[in-house]
């Protein structure tokens, strides 16, 4: 009995004194390979939608989208089409129509891993086709010897003129923030910068500019900027995956973080 715990002893010992030999590993590597999604995120501005339930002069729909090209870079594109009626002082008028706008955001919110928001600056280029519908418009007189309570009714140039379209450019600012698995809520404003205007012709419409362009806003004669807003409920589709881009620190020799070394000059 006793040869039989000698020998196992031995063994015990032998084994032990082989795990201390083996060298130990203080700062293990992460063997988890750390992965961003990119995909597309496809929705539609809720904005539009209130607006067109409580407006009866409005209806309006636009839908939203983005893809990710880049860690921070998006392609983005919003297509939309808007009826709008409106009464100034002297005329009410319809414009309706279709617009895209195309363009590019930038992330600059630096997110945790498995986190997609976004808080963001872009750019479009829009371009939009309408028609402008005159429904009414009265002359501006000084005497009102037929009619005191009003200006006199205009029976010409009523109707409408198609084949009107406009350009623009605009800066965006946005956020968009995950609420469920996929699915965001987002926000923008833009300022929009007005390039070409086709108006009706003079000579026919007397001189009617164009004062409301779908996806634009209200046009001044002052001046060549809109600006417009919009809120999205937005689902992401997970097409691929990508190696997530992990930024490189420097230690040097007394243990503190620097950035790396600059490259040696040749």
């Amino acid at each position: 009995m006793l040869k039989y715990i000698i020998s196992l002893s031995f063994i015990f010992v032998s084994l032990l004194g082989w795990s201390q030999s083996k060298p130990i590993d203080l700062q293990p590597k992460d063997t988890v390979q750390k992965t961003d999604r990119y995909g597309l995120r496809v929705g539609i501005d809720l904005s539009k939608i209130l607006m067109s339930t409580l407006d009866d002069d409005y209806t309006g729909i636009e839908l939203v989208g983005d893809f990710r090209i880049k860690p921070n870079l998006y392609l983005a594109a919003e297509l939309g089409n808007e009826k709008k009626t409106k009464q100034e002082d002297l005329y009410n008028f319809t414009t309706s129509g279709s617009y895209v706008k195309l363009g590019v955001d930038y992330n600059t919110y630096e997110n945790w891993f498995g986190m997609n928001n976004l808080i963001h600056l872009g750019g479009r280029y829009a371009f939009s086709s309408f028609s402008q519908t005159i429904n009414d418009y009265q002359f501006f007189s000084t005497s009102r010897y037929f009619n005191e309570d009003s200006f006199a009714l205009g029976s010409q140039n009523i109707g409408e003129y198609s084949s009107l379209n406009a350009s623009w450019i605009e800066a965006v600012l946005g956020l968009k923030v995950e609420l469920f698995s996929n699915i965001y809520l987002g926000a923008s404003v833009r300022l929009g910068l007005l390039i070409t205007d086709k108006e009706p012709d003079k000579d026919a419409s007397d001189g009617f500019q164009n004062l409301w362009i779908p996806g634009f806003n209200k046009v001044t004669d002052n001046s060549r900027f809109g600006s417009s807003f919009n809120y999205s409920i937005t689902y992401f589709i997970p097409l691929y995956k990508k190696k997530k881009e992990v930024r490189k620190k420097y230690v040097d020799e007394s243990g503190g973080q620097q950035p790396p070394p600059p490259p040696p000059r040749n």
